[in-house]
């Protein structure tokens, strides 16, 4: 496992990602906290950036999440109808990412959830957990799996997965 981390590492981890977390409404300050946390962590080159799209009258929270969206980002949707992945695989993930050399929006959806455009506009609709959670808090979930990811790609022990009985 860990030559196979090291070969995914070298031939990925060079390349420059840009990252951007799209959400909506404003969020306590131990949640922008927690976020900073994360994306301090990760590396220049990996950059995570916060973008809290203000709001517009006559738009819908996902009217607004999808006129950020720059036309050459992979957009990525968290949606609890998505697809499930593990730690692993979200790592696989990041390196797919960076080795394509497409930035990444990341969006979170208020509490309306996302419809049928936001779904067929992602690449990517993936869920953290059949359960539900507060939008706000979505954006620490994010950015430590995000963080997650890049340590398992550069073999940091930050991760420890345990196998299973």
């Amino acid at each position: 496992m860990g030559a196979a981390r090291s070969n995914a590492c070298r031939e990925a981890c060079g390349k420059r990602l840009k990252l951007r977390l799209l959400t909506v409404g404003k969020a306590p300050r131990w949640i922008d906290d927690g976020f900073a946390d994360y994306a301090r962590r990760l590396p220049p080159e990996h950059a995570l950036q916060l973008v809290v799209v203000p709001p517009r009258r006559g738009q819908t929270d996902e009217q607004r999440l999808l006129a950020a969206l720059h036309a050459s980002e992979t957009a990525v949707a968290f949606d609890q109808r998505g697809q499930a992945l593990d730690s692993a695989g979200m790592a696989a993930l990041l390196a797919e990412w960076r080795m394509a050399g497409r930035d990444v929006a990341m969006l979170v959806g208020g509490v309306a959830g996302f419809g049928a455009d936001t779904r067929q506009r992602a690449q990517h609709v993936l869920s953290l957990s059949t359960m539900t959670f507060p939008h706000q808090l979505v954006r620490v979930l994010v950015a430590e799996q995000i963080y997650r990811a890049w340590t398992i790609l550069s073999g940091h022990p930050y991760h420890r997965a345990q196998a299973r009985p």
